[in-house]
């Protein structure tokens, strides 16, 4: 019961954003009762919680070898998944509006981050990343440049345009933190992912 309340949270919050998600909608969508819903959430806030801490499960698996291709790789999967993926996407919302509803949760950002640094870290001890690249500071900023591009693209073309802008994103980047010989041609085919 708990997951299917999730789901439907994620889909409401998806479709309405988290002020305009109402718990009645919620509790119709999931096909529960109040009394369910309260038993598991005893308020809206704590549904945005699990929404936010659901967001990064079962992602698909990342394509490449480890280092910065597989990074370039997982910020594409990331992509696709904010436009398949409804309980992403919503966790993903829910991350940006979350002081809307009296939350400072820095932990979606600081799992992701964590994530890109472990891939950087890699890239750096295979030589792939640039003299003087720090992997835990561009970690933080691509966590947050990625965090812009994918709201623009949300604002703008509901994600619909959301890889052809982090293709973007590394062309800009790339050339600033890779190694002289890392291959800088595009970051992932179609049927990689």
């Amino acid at each position: 019961m708990r997951a299917s309340i999730v789901r439907a949270a994620a889909e409401e919050f998806d479709q309405h954003g988290y002020a305009a998600t109402s718990t009645a909608n919620i509790v119709r969508r999931a096909g529960c009762t109040m009394g369910a819903l309260y038993f598991h959430f005893p308020a809206k806030e704590h549904l945005a919680r699990a929404v936010m801490a659901e967001q990064a499960a079962d992602l698909p698996a990342v394509p490449g070898p480890v280092g910065l291709q597989r990074l370039i790789n997982l910020t594409l999967v990331l992509a696709r998944e904010l436009q398949g993926n409804v309980t992403f996407r919503a966790g993903v919302q829910l991350s940006v509006e979350q002081s809307a509803f009296g939350l400072q949760d820095d932990a979606p950002y600081l799992l992701w981050i964590e994530r890109f640094e472990d891939e950087l870290i890699a890239a750096q001890a295979l030589g792939q990343l640039r003299d003087g690249v720090v992997p835990a500071r561009f970690a933080r900023t691509l966590v947050g440049a990625f965090s812009g591009v994918q709201l623009l693209s949300r604002i703008s073309a509901q994600h619909q345009d959301l890889e052809e802008r982090i293709v973007d994103l590394w062309s800009c980047l790339l050339p600033a933190v890779a190694a002289p010989d890392f291959d800088l041609s595009p970051p992932l085919d179609e049927g990689d992912a």
